[in-house]
Formats: C-alpha cells, structure tokens, sequence
C-alpha cells in the first residue's frame, strides 16, 4: 500500500508562486507514474501535471506554461511548482500514484489507485 501526503498549500496573491510537495512511502512507493490532480467546489476533479518517471512530463493547457513537476530520482518525492498564479487555480490539489497508466490517459483520475489526502491552494487578492 502506497501512502502519499501533500504539503505546500497555503494563500498567495494573483502572479504569485507555491511549491507542493508529495512525499511517497510505504510497500511499493516507488511508482512508475504519478500526477497531480486538482478540485474546486462543484467542478470534477482535472489533472494538472503527470509524469512517467524516465519519461516527459504531460501538463493540461489549463496549466501549461507556468507549472511544472520536479520529482527525486529515489521515486519518493514529486513536486508541483506553479508560478504566475491566477484566482482560477484555486483548488484542492491532489497527489495520485500507480505502477502504470496508459499512455493516452495520464490524467484519467480513474488510472490511479493511490491517492494522497490533498493540500488547499487559494489564490486571492
């Protein structure tokens, strides 16, 4: 069973910049593939960045430009750096993992079985 757990989240103001983090443990941590996925109230949860370890990193047009997804090479730790915040992002925003996700779907939220409790981003003036 793969634990993951969010942290980073917080309030910033429009233009501005949060790191989130993911901290993967436990038998099987080391997944293949991992994303973050985020929610406002009322909307279906998006994919906003995901990542085949030796692989490319995918980003939604939503996102493109101004997040990106570091991660170790240990497989354990995954990263989201968004920059040039807009009121827009503001969400929940969740780390999900899996040994294998096709490649036509990484932000199918139904690919991935792990997923991490979530960490609150409100971006506001």
């Amino acid at each position: 069973q793969v634990q993951l757990a969010e942290s980073g989240g917080g309030s910033v103001q429009p233009g501005g910049s949060l790191r989130l983090s993911c901290a993967a443990s436990g038998y099987g941590a080391t997944s293949n593939y991992m994303a973050w996925f985020r929610q406002a109230p009322g909307t279906e949860r998006e994919g906003g960045a995901a990542i085949e370890w030796n692989g490319s990193p995918s980003y939604a047009d939503s996102v493109k430009g101004r997040f990106t997804i570091p991660k170790d090479n240990a497989k354990t730790m995954l990263y989201l750096q968004m920059n040039r915040l807009k009121p827009e992002d503001t969400a929940m925003y969740y780390c999900a993992a899996d040994e294998w996700v096709p490649g036509d779907r990484p932000f199918g939220s139904n690919e991935y079985k792990n997923w991490g409790q979530g960490t609150q981003v409100t971006v506001s003036s």
